[in-house]
């Protein structure tokens, strides 16, 4: 068994992953005022939740979008576990071929997301995480990662909408019953949840537009459950792609040792 990590700018995914399931999958706030210990805490409390034993884990895996806390995990996780994480980027092998003008610059999340939606669905792909941002990756039919989009995520837009406002209140976000909102809150969650959903069933449109064939589609991330409903392509959710990525890109460079 290995603890899988996944460090973005709200949230850090950890969980528990062996050949056979994936044991759990929960979620720690990233603060960059925390310590070492602290974050060591957390992990121990979250291992203990799922009654994991720490003897039966062997290795730890971190990606992360957040490099001023990298060290930081990498110690927490020791602490706990008497492992220090191997981190996702340039000297780890993934196995995947990136198309781009500087392929150092793909954030770790996105490549694990790739690594995982080619081993469990295929290509060709398009990739859509719902984190603090959205992003959208695509894999051609030669299974080639060629790029994507970067979108203002949910919170984000939600958030930038009410702070820059004097009358708009905070929502919670959830669908109203119709697109044509009635009163403020109504409207507001239209736009937020339907216009997101649009806006991804519209970016789907165009790139497969571009490709010149259609792909499999696949989202992941703490948003995607909101907006996916309600989007009009066929899209399959996995919560736990980034575990999956993470466990794979671990397998892969073991075997190489």
């Amino acid at each position: 068994m290995i603890i899988a990590l996944d460090m973005g700018n709200t949230n850090i995914v950890v969980g528990c992953i062996d050949d056979e399931k994936i044991y759990f999958t929960e979620r720690i706030s990233t603060d960059l005022k925390k310590t070492e210990l602290e974050y060591a805490i957390a992990i121990k409390t979250v291992l203990e939740l799922y009654n994991i034993d720490i003897s039966d884990i062997h290795g730890a895996i971190l990606s992360s979008v957040v490099p001023p806390l990298d060290n930081i995990i990498k110690e927490a996780v020791y602490k706990v576990v008497n492992v220090k994480p191997v981190v996702v980027g340039p000297g780890l092998k993934n196995g995947l071929n990136l198309l781009m003008d500087n392929p150092k610059q793909v954030g770790s999340d996105l490549v694990v997301d790739a690594v995982a939606t080619i081993k469990c669905y295929g290509y060709p792909a398009i990739i859509i995480d719902m984190g603090t941002a959205t992003t959208i990756s695509v894999v051609d039919k030669n299974g080639n990662y060629i790029g994507g989009a970067i979108l203002p995520g949910i919170r984000v837009s939600l958030e930038s909408l009410t702070q820059g406002t004097a009358k708009l209140p905070k929502i919670s976000l959830e669908a109203p019953k119709h697109a044509i909102g009635k009163n403020t809150i109504d409207c507001m969650k239209s736009g937020i949840i339907y216009g997101n959903a649009a806006c991804i069933d519209g970016m789907i449109d165009r790139i497969e537009e571009e490709l010149g064939y259609s792909a499999t589609i696949v989202a992941t991330g703490g948003f995607s459950k909101v907006v996916v409903p309600y989007c009009k392509h066929k899209i399959i959710l996995d919560d736990e792609l980034l575990l999956k990525g993470l466990k794979f890109i671990y397998d892969k460079n073991r075997e190489n040792r």
